[in-house]
């Protein structure tokens, strides 16, 4: 298995921002983070942000504006962006390992 050295304060930033104080609720943080599991609202962006974050627009941001305003938009999509680079980068690592 391949050593990380930056793991315990990646995963320090990771319970900060999913975890931590905010605007939004930290189970929809969480549920963005793993991309299943948030409010069926969410669901389309939060996907697509997993998959295809170079495809998010304007207005997929704009639909969802004025239910969660700018804080907790911003952290949900934080968020799912985080959870989205942390299964590549465990898929990585799990990889090198294997290699």
């Amino acid at each position: 298995m391949t050593s990380d050295p930056y793991a315990e304060d990646r995963d320090a930033v990771f319970r900060t921002v999913f975890d931590g104080p905010g605007e939004s609720d930290p189970a929809v943080r969480n549920a963005a983070a793993e991309g299943t599991g948030a409010p069926s609202d969410l669901e389309s962006l939060i996907d697509k942000i997993h998959r295809h974050a170079y495809k998010v627009t304007d207005e997929d941001i704009a639909v969802l504006q004025a239910t969660y305003g700018d804080d907790r938009m911003f952290e949900i999509i934080v968020s799912a962006a985080l959870g989205a680079s942390r299964k590549r980068l465990l898929a990585g690592l799990a990889a090198l390992g294997q290699a």
